[in-house]
C-alpha cells in the first residue's frame, strides 16, 4: 500500500535535491565566470608588467617554474623565440594576440598576447586551475546546505504528518461511523484540500440515512400490508378446516385461494419495487428504447380489461423519435401501470389516451383519462407507498404510481400530473434529451413540458 506521507517527502525532497543540484550548477557556472574575468585580468596585468623587461634568448624549465600557474613566452618582432617560463607545455609557438582559448595536449589553456614595445610577450595558464578554483568556492557556497539536508528531510517529515492530522482525524471519524450514528462531519476546522472530502464523505452520509429511512418505512409498510392477508388466510384456513360439506369447504378454499392471489400481488409489487432503486445501475440489458413500441404492446394488452369496462382505449399521439436509453422491461412496466390505473379510475364509457412522443428535444409519455382525476393537494402523495386516498373503492395495493415514480428516478426522468383535456387526470414522463442531465423538477401539479 503507496503511503501519502511517505510520497510527499519523497517527492519534496525530491524537489529540494533537484533545485539544490539546479542552484550548485548555477553557482559553479557563476563562480566559474567571475574567476575567469579575474584570472584574464591577471593575465592582462602579468604581461604588460613584462614590457620593460629585457629578454634574452632563455628556454626555461623545471625549478620554481613548476610550481608557478602561469607560462610566460616572449618572442621579438622578427618572430624569434626569447624566453618561455616552462618547456613541454605544448602551446603554439607563434602568438595570436588578445585573449584565446587554446586546446594542447597537456589540457586547454587561457592564453594572453600582445605586443609591447619590441617584443610580443604571452601568459597562459591551464584551465583545470580555474575549473578547481571554481568547484571550491560553489562547494563552499553550497555545503552548509548540503550539510542541512538530513535536518530537512526530518523537518519535512514532521510538517508533512502533522498537515495529515486532519486526515488521520477523519479516517478515525469514518470508522467510528455505525449506522445508527450517520451524524455529518463538521467543516468549521477543516483545511480548505480536505473540505472537497468531507462535503462528498457528508453528503453520501445524507444518502445513507435517506436510504435506510427508506428501507425501516418500507419494512414496516410491507409487515403492515402483509400482515391483514395473512390473518385473513389464516381465518379462512380455520374456516375451510371446520365446515363439513364439500360445496361449503369448495367456496371457502376459492376464499382462500382469492387470498393467496392478493397476497401474491403484494409480494410481487414490493418485490418489482425494491429493484427499482434509482440509484441502481442499469442492468445489462439497458439500451435503446423505442416509447412508440412501448404505447403499442401497452394498449394491446390491455385492451382486453379496457374492453371488460367498457374504456375506449388507444394511442393518441405516435411519435417514432421518441427514443430514450433504459431498459425496455421497466419501462414496461412503467407504462402498463399508469394505463392499468387510468383504466381502473375511469368510468364505464370513459375514454383513455396513451401518446408518446418528442417535446423541447424531450422524448415523453402521456397517459390521459376522463376520470375523476387526482386533487392537486393529493399529487404528490399518491406517488408515497401504500397510500390509498380516501373514498377509493378500487382494489389495490397502493404501490402502482410508487413502482412508477420508482422506475421514472433510475431512468431520470420526470414524472408529473396535470388536468387532461377530457377533465380526468394528466400523467407525463418526461425523460432529458439523451446525453443531457435532467432539468430541474417542475413545480408541484405542472406537467414537465409545456405545450404552445
Amino acid at each position: 500500500m503507496r503511503s501519502l506521507r511517505r510520497t510527499l517527502v519523497l517527492t519534496l525532497l525530491g524537489a529540494v535535491t533537484t533545485v539544490t543540484l539546479v542552484g550548485a550548477a548555477a553557482t559553479y557556472r557563476q563562480a566559474r565566470d567571475g574567476i575567469d574575468r579575474i584570472f584574464d585580468y591577471h593575465l592582462r596585468q602579468l604581461a604588460l608588467s613584462l614590457r620593460d623587461q629585457a629578454m634574452g634568448r632563455v628556454e626555461g624549465g623545471g625549478g620554481a617554474g613548476e610550481r608557478f600557474d602561469f607560462v610566460i613566452q616572449v618572442w621579438s618582432r622578427d618572430g624569434e623565440r626569447l624566453y618561455v617560463s616552462r618547456s613541454g607545455t605544448g602551446l603554439p609557438e607563434v602568438a595570436e594576440l588578445g585573449f584565446a582559448t587554446v586546446a594542447t595536449p597537456t589540457g586547454d589553456w587561457r592564453v594572453y598576447s600582445a605586443a609591447l614595445g619590441m617584443q610580443v610577450i604571452q601568459v597562459a595558464q591551464r584551465l583545470s586551475v580555474r575549473d578547481r578554483l571554481a568547484f571550491d568556492a560553489a562547494l563552499r557556497t553550497l555545503s552548509p546546505l548540503l550539510l542541512l539536508l538530513p535536518l530537512l528531510a526530518l523537518l519535512v517529515w514532521r510538517v508533512v504528518g502533522h498537515g495529515l492530522v486532519p486526515l488521520d482525524r477523519l479516517a478515525r471519524g469514518v470508522s467510528a461511523r455505525t449506522p445508527a450514528t450517520l451524524e455529518p462531519f463538521p467543516e468549521s476546522e477543516v483545511p480548505a484540500e480536505v473540505l472537497p472530502l468531507v462535503r462528498a464523505l457528508n453528503e453520501l452520509l445524507g444518502r445513507l440515512r435517506l436510504a435506510l429511512a427508506a428501507q425501516r418505512a418500507f419494512v414496516a409498510d410491507a409487515a403492515h400490508e402483509l400482515r391483514t392477508p395473512l390473518a385473513a388466510l389464516k381465518l379462512q384456513v380455520q374456516l375451510a378446516q371446520r365446515v363439513d360439506d364439500g360445496e361449503s369447504r369448495g367456496a371457502a378454499l376459492a376464499e382462500v385461494d382469492a387470498g393467496l392471489d392478493r397476497a401474491t400481488h403484494v409480494v410481487q409489487q414490493l418485490l418489482m419495487l425494491a429493484r427499482q432503486e434509482p440509484d441502481a445501475a442499469m442492468p445489462g440489458s439497458a439500451g435503446r428504447v423505442q416509447l412508440a413500441e412501448l404505447v403499442g404492446q401497452a394498449v394491446a394488452d390491455l385492451a382486453p380489461f379496457a374492453e371488460a369496462r367498457h374504456i375506449d382505449l388507444g394511442a393518441a399521439r405516435i411519435d417514432e423519435r421518441a427514443v430514450v436509453a433504459g431498459e425496455t422491461a421497466a419501462l414496461r412496466t412503467l407504462l402498463a401501470n399508469l394505463v392499468d390505473n387510468a383504466i381502473r379510475y375511469t368510468p364505464s364509457g370513459g375514454r383513455v389516451d396513451v401518446s408518446a412522443g418528442v417535446l423541447e428535444d424531450r422524448p415523453y409519455l402521456e397517459v390521459a383519462d376522463t376520470g375523476p382525476g387526482i386533487p392537486v393537494a393529493d399529487r404528490e402523495r399518491v406517488f408515497d407507498r401504500f397510500y390509498r386516498r380516501d373514498g377509493t373503492t378500487e382494489p389495490g395495493t397502493g404501490l402502482g404510481l410508487a413502482i412508477v415514480k420508482a422506475i421514472a428516478d433510475r431512468h431520470r426522468a420526470q414524472v408529473t400530473m396535470g388536468d387532461a383535456p377530457g377533465g380526468g387526470l394528466l400523467v407525463q414522463i418526461a425523460f432529458s434529451p439523451e446525453g443531457d442531465p435532467p432539468k430541474g423538477p417542475p413545480q408541484p401539479g405542472q406537467p414537465a413540458l409545456s405545450r404552445p
